[in-house]
């Protein structure tokens, strides 16, 4: 799922509709899962809004507490999995990959509509570059 924003407005904002736009095919028959199991973010998404939004439908979260958050807690802190949250670098080298369409990186595409293309074809290029490179 790909949501295009301003270049000004934070990610954090759109957690939610790519979320609620989640769809994990099941192994058997059956209608897809709309929630993911868990969430690993940055500092950028440890928000008080996104942490109660994750609880309410019950989305386990692996975001680091920001130092001003620490200071000013009060009880317990959040869970936090290391594990987990070294595992996001496989989505950080998917956005390098991607970055290294030229069109993507520097944004030729004014209109929203032909930039979105140009993403979908950046993600069909590195997903055919990583399926074809494991294939004899």
């Amino acid at each position: 799922m790909i949501v295009l924003s301003p270049g000004q407005a934070h990610e954090s904002r759109y957690v939610e509709p790519v979320l609620n736009a989640v769809r994990i095919p099941r192994r058997l028959v059956g209608r897809p899962r709309c929630r993911p199991g868990q969430l690993a973010g940055d500092r950028g998404y440890s928000v008080r809004r996104i942490r109660a939004w994750l609880r309410a439908h019950h989305i386990r979260t692996t975001i680091p507490e920001r130092k001003d958050q620490i200071a000013h807690r009060h009880g317990r802190p959040p869970a936090f999995d290391r594990n987990a949250y070294r595992r996001r670098h496989v989505i950080e080298c998917c956005l390098g990959f991607l970055k290294e369409c030229r069109a993507i990186a520097t944004r030729y595409e004014k209109l929203a509509v032909r930039y979105h293309a140009m993403l979908q074809l950046g993600m069909l290029r590195t997903y055919l570059r990583v399926y074809l490179s494991n294939t004899p």
